[in-house]
């Protein structure tokens, strides 16, 4: 309790200044006997910490001392100050304690990153479901989520979310669904409504086993026009893009032939062209005409 104690005083004396001992007395509610016997310790430990009498006296530490010099290496202040920043973006709010650190440091804050969670006209909901989320997970409060799948089913589900995770570009939630009775992994962006029950679940941990069943992959070859290079670096492997002349860019990578590939390639309509496998010009060719079929008047 002391040595907290200790650290609070000296916090708050580098940050007030100068305050009286009956000051500091009350503020952590001990007798200015204790307060005294305190700064003798925290001087005794090397940091120049001295009190002044008179109208204007008081208790302070000497102006040009920074505190973590005796604690910290330049870097592992920077070090502390990106991880408290990270963690005040994530929370989607200023981080008092990044404050505190960096006046204490003597370290400017470096506005180096900014996050947002929300996909673009979504910003309201998507964000609102990322802090819902994370505080279940934090508090482990059982939540009640409406899920829509990839066959276009909505459901209901009560689940015990463990952790988020970013992958391929998305946000998804690894649960247990008491539904299932069995782990799940949810994306985040198919959650439509979440709430909150009062209940809680113990820790659990998600099982370390494959996350999807054995998929085979296909190696396809796709030649794009120079104008779709945005996209191509977008969505693609440098490594697995070379330029062919000064018209065209050509794609090589090992994907899975599905419903998910046939909608993304019809999504460049004229401006790619599929060179590996033939089959799959088919594919494409039987797709559009469906297409077009659907809107003919």
């Amino acid at each position: 309790m002391q040595e907290s104690r200790l650290f609070r005083i000296l916090y708050y004396l580098v940050d007030k200044g100068k305050v009286t001992a009956p000051d500091l007395a009350e503020k952590f509610e001990v007798s200015v006997r204790t307060i005294y016997r305190d700064i003798d310790v925290i001087s005794s430990a090397g940091i120049p910490i001295y009190a002044t009498t008179g109208r204007n006296g008081g208790i302070q530490i000497a102006n040009d001392f920074i505190i973590n010099k005796t604690l910290f290496s330049e870097q592992e202040k920077k070090d502390i100050l990106t991880a408290l920043q990270s963690v005040s973006v994530m929370n989607n709010s200023e981080s008092e304690t990044l404050i505190k650190l960096a006046a204490l440091f003597k370290v400017p804050i470096e506005n180096w990153l900014e996050i947002d969670f929300s996909r673009w006209g979504h910003k309201s909901q998507d964000n609102q479901t990322f802090q819902k989320l994370k505080h279940a997970i934090i508090y482990r409060n059982i939540i009640n989520i409406t899920y829509i799948n990839t066959s276009g089913n909505i459901d209901q589900r009560n689940i015990c979310p463990i952790k988020m995770i970013y992958k391929s570009k998305e946000w998804y939630v690894k649960s247990y669904c008491l539904k299932k009775s069995d782990f799940r992994i949810f994306k985040i962006t198919r959650i439509i409504e979440i709430n909150q029950l009062n209940e809680t679940f113990e820790p659990l941990e998600y099982p370390l086993k494959e996350e999807s069943p054995q998929i085979k992959y296909d190696t396809i070859v796709l030649r794009f026009p120079i104008k779709m290079a945005y996209r191509i670096y977008d969505e693609f492997e440098t490594k697995n893009v070379k330029r062919v002349d000064n018209n065209s860019y050509e794609v090589s990578a090992k994907m899975p032939i599905d419903d998910w590939l046939v909608g993304y390639l019809l999504s460049f309509g004229t401006q790619v062209t599929v060179i590996e496998p033939s089959y799959l010009k088919k594919i494409l060719s039987v797709e559009a005409q469906k297409i077009y079929e659907h809107y003919k008047t």
